[in-house]
């Protein structure tokens, strides 16, 4: 009965009258522009939702999908994978993290190699488990190794709170949190050598929805204001993506350059102002944060303040984490994917060398990359 509500309360949001709906205003409104629009999803969910339900396929031959950076497993550097790595080969560790951390490859190995290796490596789906596990471990460090966008660093940001509030003496963090509209504005406007953004081909975002159900839309006003893109904040629903879409369009076609929500019953332009409170009590923006196949992007990344250096296992473990960048496999071509210069079949190890059995590029490793949602769903196009 349950299964059966559920089905229910998304059915219309997949719809495929309403999808051919939209598809024929989209068509209609982009017959009336005189060149392609090329639109950067930036969250990974979204990029799953275009392949999944064949939404290219429904677009006018000028409307075209770049598939942006919006997955933190894909675009972690190898050698914070590395420092998970080394901080679960400690003794008397204990490593947790989210379960998509579990198959990507450092340069030791994964996870799962670590693991194999005799490591306590714990896999979860709260940061708030972390409690129970170091409750049952006293006499072991806890390290909950922290990813994610800001949907969910306010977890983390809860867990910290605990701990300090519990008074709890074996938990750390390792933080890896990143921010996405320092990411976007480095797609177009770079200041790092390595990343071509002048040549970049994004005409406007289709804003990452989470994201902004805790940073609100209020996080993308440069775009439209400084940099002439269009924002649309979507839901991931097919129907959602598609009225963002058409959204986008029909900005191009009455020549405004806009921020908007499409997303409405979950986003707001204020976002989640307890959340907000919360992340900014622990958290400090670090100057650089490395981006996997984008380079240094500036104040994109999160660590703890310095008040709480006692809980930071970068500060506890300095002394055997290692420093040195690494650079990724020379086939894989992630880092031009997700700069949006590239889509998953022009890589010559995709499919082949490269799949979700066998990763290489991070890109193919977690369940919201682009190359796995290619791999997963490709037929459809």
């Amino acid at each position: 009965m349950k299964e059966l509500e559920l089905k229910n309360l998304y059915d219309d949001f997949r719809d495929g009258k309403t999808l051919q709906a939209y598809a024929k205003i989209i068509a209609e409104d982009a017959a009336k522009l005189d060149r392609t629009i090329n639109i950067m999803e930036v969250c990974g969910g979204h990029t799953h939702s275009i392949m999944k339900f064949g939404l290219p396929q429904l677009m006018p031959n000028n409307i075209n999908f770049i598939h942006g950076p919006g997955c933190p497993v894909c675009i972690m550097p190898k050698e914070r994978i590395d420092h998970a790595y080394v901080l679960a080969m400690q003794p008397d560790v204990i490593l947790v993290t989210l379960g998509d951390m579990i198959k990507v490859p450092g340069s030791n190995g994964s996870l799962q190699d670590a693991r194999a290796k005799g490591a306590d490596v714990r896999f979860v789906y709260s940061p708030m488990e972390c409690l129970k596990i170091a409750q049952e471990n006293p006499e072991k460090k806890v390290i909950f190794f922290a990813i994610g966008f800001e949907t969910t660093t306010p977890m983390t940001a809860v867990l910290i709170d605990q701990v300090i509030k519990q008074g709890v003496e074996n938990i750390l963090f390792h933080i890896n949190h990143v921010t996405v509209p320092e990411v976007m504005k480095e797609l177009i406007d770079s200041r790092d050598v390595h990343v071509d953004s002048y040549n970049n081909k994004i005409d406007a975002f289709l804003g990452p929805s989470h994201v902004s159900v805790i940073a609100g839309s209020k996080i993308y006003e440069q775009f439209p204001r400084d940099y002439g893109r269009p924002v649309v904040v979507s839901g991931f629903e097919p129907v959602d993506v598609m009225e963002g879409i058409s959204m986008i369009v029909k900005q191009f076609v009455e020549n405004r350059c806009e921020l908007e929500i499409q997303y409405k019953r979950v986003v707001s332009y204020e976002g989640n102002l307890n959340a907000q409170r919360l992340i900014n009590i622990y958290f400090d923006k670090v100057s650089l944060f490395r981006w996997r196949g984008l380079g240094n992007v500036p104040e994109s990344g999160l660590k703890l303040k310095d008040a709480y250096a006692k809980y930071d296992a970068e500060v506890v473990y300095k002394d055997v984490l290692p420093l040195a960048e690494i650079e990724d496999h020379k086939l894989c071509i992630c880092g031009d994917i997700l700069r949006g210069m590239a889509k998953p079949p022009e890589c010559t190890i995709f499919g082949t060398a490269c799949k979700p059995t066998t990763p290489i590029g991070s890109c193919m490793v977690s369940s919201e990359g682009a190359c796995a949602a290619y791999y997963k769903y490709g037929n459809l196009l």
